[in-house]
C-alpha cells in the first residue's frame, strides 16, 4: 500500500463563497457588483494513436471536420454552461473563440478558449466548459478508431477582470 500523497500548499483565496454561513450551497448575490469587461482564458489537451492525429489533420475522419464540429461544441458548451454547473450564473456572453493547436510529435490536440463578457461575475467557468465540451466532442468523434484517447490538463489559463482584476497562471504547458 502506498503512504498517501502529500499536497501542494495551495495560498489561501479566503472562504469559499458558494456556502452560506450554515454550511449550504448557494448562488453567489452578485446585485451589488460592479459591471466589467471579463475574460478567461482555458486550455486543454487530448492525446491519441499516431492514425488517429493523422485522421484529424487530413480531415478524412468518417464523421467529418472533428476540429470544426469541436469549435462549435465548444461554443456551445460554454453557452450553457449554467445549464450543467449547478451554481453558475447565466451570462450573456460577448464572445467566445477557440483556437486548436496540432502537435504531430506527441499526437496530441490543444484546445485554448478565450470566453468574455461585460457583467457581474467572471467567465471562466464558460471557458473550463467550453474546452471540456470541445476535446469530449474530438473523443466521441474518434472513438471508434481509437479508444485509448486521453484527455488531460485542463485548467484556467488567464482572467481579467472584477474585483480581483487579472490572474494569469503561472506556467504555460
Amino acid at each position: 500500500m502506498n503512504p498517501p500523497r502529500k499536497s501542494a500548499a495551495v495560498p489561501s483565496a479566503g472562504p469559499l463563497t458558494h456556502f452560506d454561513a450554515a454550511g449550504q450551497a448557494h448562488m453567489v448575490d452578485v446585485g451589488a457588483k460592479v459591471e466589467t469587461a471579463r475574460v478567461a482564458r482555458a486550455q486543454g489537451h487530448i492525446r491519441m494513436a499516431p492514425a488517429t492525429f493523422a485522421l484529424i489533420k487530413s480531415g478524412s475522419a468518417k464523421k467529418g471536420d472533428v476540429l470544426g464540429i469541436a469549435r462549435i461544441a465548444a461554443i456551445q458548451g460554454a453557452k450553457r454552461t449554467s445549464d450543467l454547473i449547478p451554481l453558475c450564473h447565466p451570462l450573456a456572453l460577448t464572445r467566445i473563440a477557440a483556437e486548436f493547436m496540432l502537435d504531430a510529435r506527441r499526437h496530441r490536440v490543444t484546445l485554448e478558449v478565450t470566453a468574455e463578457t461585460v457583467g457581474r461575475t467572471g467567465v471562466e467557468m464558460e471557458a473550463l466548459t467550453a474546452v471540456s465540451a470541445g476535446l469530449l466532442t474530438i473523443y466521441d468523434m474518434c472513438k471508434a478508431a481509437d479508444r485509448g484517447i486521453i484527455i488531460e490538463d485542463i485548467r484556467l489559463l488567464e482572467k481579467q477582470g472584477g474585483k480581483s482584476g487579472h490572474w494569469k497562471a503561472d506556467d504555460d504547458k
